[in-house]
């Protein structure tokens, strides 16, 4: 008796009067549905459905296309074909754009409810007009979900359909279109298989990678590992590298710090021979960028790429270009330079730290700019678990009393702090 009344105040509210009440009654749709008896499903709510479809107003009809995805997954799939399907395929051609956007966002998951054949014959259709929507925000929708509509489709569908939009899309005259595009189209490349990879996909990574758009390029930058697994190394290299380079000077900062947090997964997919030829200068080339996160990532990269391909190659391409730059008339690459050696000194071990990383920091140690000398302080404070006890006693204690004694309040903090890290590890031992 209770649930009967709760049934008809809720049919009451989907048809109130206020758009607002209408509003709640529609965003509770789904919730409300799933707490009700089979058989009063298809009567009673696919009614209250059905109105709340058919709303003057566009606030309802597009929270009523929430309540289609809701209920597809409490339908049967050939309920969900005859009452859900004809309403999507309807709203995804609504006077409303916003209705349309809403379609777009939930197409995917109404794909899974009704299943494939359906999918294949009623709802392509609509997704593909969807991608040529006349609004923008209709397209980024549409256009942010190519990748999973792809993936429950065969191939030759997504081929045949999907495609198409997808060319016309990496020309929208709208870079949001293009971002969102670039965001997930590095996804298809599994999906429709290497050839179709090479002969379609390609050349729209190519333009997407030029774009002007900054977003779009460092979209398609940070999911390059999708094309590489598809399509191989040599082909991605001779076709998307010379990209990459030119993006790697981009005057962009933030697609610089893409690509620099892109390139240790590229030196180890590349090996270390092309990764000499092509990038090892612009990993030195970035340590001198005038954007700080640009050398601070650039000084991270050297360490993964140390770790990558070993202390010996490191000793051979890495160290001497970072040694040569600690003498630069610019306090802020010096001290680039400072934090580089502390973190390729772990990697290198005792004896390279010794023998080239801990004199050039000693020498740094009598800089003229108080930052250089507190940071010196701290490289010298993290070298002392590296070296031997012996080296700390005559090499890096007398450094740090030295700086203990400074003018500068700053570096006798941080040379006081080093020294009693000193005593606490000789304690330990």
């Amino acid at each position: 008796m209770l649930k009967t009344e709760l049934r008809s105040i809720y049919s009451q509210l989907c048809q109130d009067d206020m758009p607002m009440v209408r509003r709640a009654a529609a965003t509770n749709l789904g919730k409300f549905a799933a707490t009700v008896e089979a058989a009063h499903l298809k009567t009673d709510i696919m009614s209250l459905f059905e109105d709340l479809t058919h709303d003057d107003q566009d606030s309802v009809r597009l929270l009523a296309v929430e309540g289609c995805a809701a209920l597809g997954k409490l339908l049967e799939p050939q309920d969900c074909v005859a009452h859900i399907l004809p309403v999507i395929v309807n709203f995804s051609q609504d006077k409303s754009w916003r209705v349309r956007y809403m379609v777009a966002n939930q197409l995917y998951e109404l794909c899974e409810a009704v299943g494939p054949e359906p999918t294949r014959t009623d709802l392509v259709p609509a997704y593909v007009r969807l991608l040529r929507d006349n609004e923008a925000e209709v397209r980024i929708a549409a256009a942010g979900k190519v990748t999973k509509f792809s993936r429950i489709l065969s191939p030759e569908l997504a081929i045949q359909h999907i495609l198409p939009c997808v060319k016309e899309l990496s020309s929208d005259s709208s870079q949001h279109v293009r971002s969102a595009l670039a965001s997930v189209i590095m996804g298809m490349a599994p999906v429709l298989g290497k050839d179709a990879t090479i002969e379609q996909l390609l050349p729209i990574f190519l333009s997407l990678l030029k774009d002007e758009f900054p977003d779009v390029r460092l979209n398609i930058i940070s999911k390059l590992d999708q094309v590489n697994q598809v399509i191989g190394i040599d082909l991605l290299s001779q076709s998307l590298l010379p990209a990459i380079v030119e993006l790697a000077e981009d005057r962009h900062w933030r697609v610089r710090l893409a690509i620099i947090e892109y390139i240790p997964l590229l030196a180890s997919q590349l090996g270390v021979g092309f990764f000499d030829d092509k990038l090892g200068a612009l990993c030195m080339q970035w340590l001198q960028d005038k954007v700080y996160s640009i050398r601070d990532a650039a000084a991270n990269n050297l360490k993964r790429l140390a770790e990558e391909f070993g202390p010996e190659w490191a000793m051979q391409h890495i160290v001497p270009q970072v040694l040569d730059m600690v003498n630069n008339p610019h306090y802020l690459y010096r001290m680039t330079v400072l934090q580089a050696i502390s973190l390729l000194a772990p990697v290198m071990g005792s004896e390279i730290t010794c023998s080239k990383l801990l004199p050039v920091i000693v020498t740094a140690s009598k800089d003229r700019v108080p930052n250089i000398k507190f940071n010196v302080a701290k490289v010298l404070q993290s070298m002392i678990p590296i070296v031997d006890q012996s080296v700390v006693e005559t090499s890096i204690r007398p450094s740090l009393v030295e700086l203990s004694e400074d003018a500068d309040v700053d570096v006798r903090f941080f040379a006081n702090q080093a020294l009693q890290s000193i005593d606490h590890s000789m304690m330990s031992t």
